[in-house]
This record gives C-alpha cells, structure tokens and sequence, in this order.
C-alpha cells in the first residue's frame, strides 16, 4: 500500500475551479489537453479504432452534456470531467507498486508509469473514472495538471497554467492554490457557494465546480395575437401581404 504524504501548514493545494455557468462544451479543453500531453514526456497518448464504429482512446478530460428543467424552464449543463487530486486519493493508497502517488509540496496526484504494472485498482478505487488505461504500454495516465508547464520558467508567468485553462474560450477554467484563501480562486469559490464532487464519500477533492446561475429574469408570457379587423380594409391588406410574400 502507497502510503500519503503528511500535510503541512502552509502547503499548496494547487487545483481547478470549472464553471459550470459558463462552460459551453466546446471540448477545446480535452483536445488542447491531449496534444500537449501527447507531446510531452510521457509519450503519445493513444486512439482505439479512430476511424472505427467505437471510437476510444486515452483522454484526460472528458465533458458529458445534461438537459436539465428548472421552473418549467429546460437547460443544458456541460459538465467536464477530469483528475480532482483529491486530498484522500483512495487510487494512492491501493496502489501495491508506489506508482500512484501524491506530492506534499503542491498536492497534485500522479503515476510513474515506470513503476506502474497496469493492475487497474487505482481505477477501480476512484469514484470519479478520472483514471485511463493505455492498452499500447498497459499502463494507467491521469491529468498531472500539466506540471512541464505549470512550473516551466522559460513560459512567460502568465501561461503557466494548464493547457485546459489556457485554452478555454469562456474561461469557464481557472486554476490556482485552493489552499490560500486568499488566492483568486479561492474567492470565486466562497462568492459562488464552489461544491465538491461526490463529497460525502470522503476523498476530499481539491477541484471545485461553480453551479449554474439560476435565472434572474422571467420569461414574459406569451399574447394572444390581435384579432384582424373585417371589412374592405381587411381584405385589401390580405391582397397585399399575398402579394408581397411571393
């Protein structure tokens, strides 16, 4: 068993904050994620069949689209879906090779696929199916929240993000330390009441998701068309409207 990193005051808690209120499922956050990881260290990530009839492949983000109802009113919610480096990652401890594993610096969750045997219980143990196989090394890959880049001093400081925040054309993304409440996503998650996924369970994640806005102004009821006059009046403005509708 992989044992946890011991927390110390101060320590990072470095994570993402998704707006569901702005996010409009255009999916440039899975794609940027993947040709940047695909082009990092850890090698290429794979597609399974790509052209097939069951298209699949290694993905670390994912975003799953809901029709919702709310005061007779219908929505729909995009709801992306990745690593939340939660503070008790059960997919750690199970680990029996030490290739999952926890930073204690920055909090973020990781795989030494040079270690990993590929026997999927971390996958298993996250509630969140935020862990992928690749069938081609048989190993596991999860979101590393971009850490070539994150902390890459050649960037200039204002792209040192992930490249999922980066590329978020809503900026429905943010990312920062969560564990200073003073940082800027910290705020956004007090001013927007910021929920954890599945919370009850205990994994206590990092990542926090902004619910959608409820509506402020009400539709206005729909009026019954005015009744058409009769008479001659009428009949030549019909004549018109024929005429001009040609």
């Amino acid at each position: 068993m992989t044992m946890l990193p011991r927390s110390t005051p101060g320590s990072r808690k470095l994570g993402l904050v998704i707006d569901l209120d702005t996010c409009v499922g255009c999916h440039a956050c899975a794609v940027n994620c993947k040709e940047w990881n695909t082009g990092g260290e850890k090698g290429v990530l794979p597609d399974y069949d790509k052209y097939g009839g069951q298209p699949d492949g290694v993905w670390f983000n994912r975003i799953h689209s809901y029709e919702t109802t709310e005061s007779g009113c219908s929505r729909t919610v995009n709801f992306p879906r990745s690593c939340l480096h939660c503070e008790n990652p059960l997919c750690v401890t199970v680990c029996p090779t030490g290739a999952s594993y926890k930073r204690a610096d920055d909090g973020i969750v990781l795989v030494d696929t040079d270690l990993c045997i590929g026997c999927k219980l971390c996958s298993w143990a996250c509630p969140y199916g935020a862990r992928e196989f690749d069938e081609d090394e048989g190993v596991m890959r999860k979101c590393t929240l971009c850490v070539d880049r994150i902390y890459d001093e050649s960037l200039p400081e204002a792209e040192r993000e992930p490249a999922c925040v980066a590329t978020c054309p809503a900026r429905a993304r943010h990312f920062g330390d969560l564990g200073d409440p003073e940082s800027e996503v910290s705020k956004l998650v007090a001013e927007r009441g910021g929920r954890e996924l599945l919370g009850e369970l205990g994994y206590r994640p990092t990542n926090r998701y902004l619910p959608p806005r409820r509506a402020t102004i009400a539709a206005a009821p729909l009026e019954a068309p005015a009744q058409t006059g009769r008479g001659i009046g009428a009949a030549l403005l019909g004549l018109l409207d024929r005429a001009l509708s040609r």
